[in-house]
This record gives C-alpha cells, structure tokens and sequence, in this order.
C-alpha cells in the first residue's frame, strides 16, 4: 500500500496520529471531522495513499463509495438530518487542503449556511461520542 510519510491522513492510517475512528476495512477508513462543519461532519479515506481523484486507484474509489453508502445511512440514523452533502476536492483552486484523496459525508439542515471548511476545532468529547455512535449504527 502506497504511503506518504508527510501525509496527516497515512499518519492516521499508521496509527501515528490520532482520530476518532468511525469505521476500517481492508481499503478504507472513516474518522470523524476534528474541525467539523456541522454535527456528524465525517471523512473518507482510502487506506492507500493518492493525492486526489485523478491519482488515485478506481478499485480504492469502488471500495470507499460502498463504505460510504454505509456510513451515510448510520450517519443518518444517529444525527438525523435534513439532507447529506457529499463532497470531494481536487487540487487547492478548488479548496483541497489536505492532499490525501477524501470525501466528505456532511449532514445538511435548512437553517444552516452552506460552508465546506471551518477553523474552529470540533469538542473532543462529542466527537468521540458521534464517532461511537455512528459505528453503533452500521448495518
């Protein structure tokens, strides 16, 4: 498996940096936002490293929408939104910051502004606990 050793998210996949991990399989792995735009904010991985779509290996990118059809649906049950944004950068001109091929699971409600990105550092404690409760919830 391919690996960048500067790359955050190899970090988190080597379990030499932390996160709040919602789900791992063979391919890919699920962690919870740590600057979350909204509560459940929730990203995808595949284990092997790519920097963007255009790199990245179409078997990882099967394996980690069939993860995400399933993490979508606990993410649903355990936050209840009114809708789910699904999203995924390539490149800095379109606001990539971190340059490890991932997607965003969103949830979405009427009233909240519409944002990708936030600043302000999630609480350790409710990411924890959305991280236990969504993997509680997989089918």
């Amino acid at each position: 498996m391919s690996r960048d050793p500067d790359c955050i998210f190899c970090k988190i996949v080597a379990g030499e940096a932390a996160a709040h991990k919602v789900y791992e399989d063979e391919h890919t792995l699920v962690f919870m936002d740590i600057f979350p735009v909204a509560d459940g904010h929730t990203l995808l991985i595949p284990k092997a490293h790519s920097s963007d779509l255009f790199d990245a290996d179409p078997t990882a990118l099967a394996a980690l929408m069939q993860t995400s059809h399933r993490v979508a649906a606990a993410l649903r049950r355990v936050v209840e939104p009114e809708g789910m944004m699904v999203f995924q950068l390539n490149g800095a001109a379109a606001g990539q910051t971190v340059f490890h091929y991932h997607m965003h699971l969103l949830p979405r409600w009427a009233a909240q502004p519409l944002a990708l990105h936030t600043r302000k550092p999630g609480d350790p404690e409710r990411l924890r606990e959305l991280a236990s409760a969504i993997a509680g919830a997989l089918d």
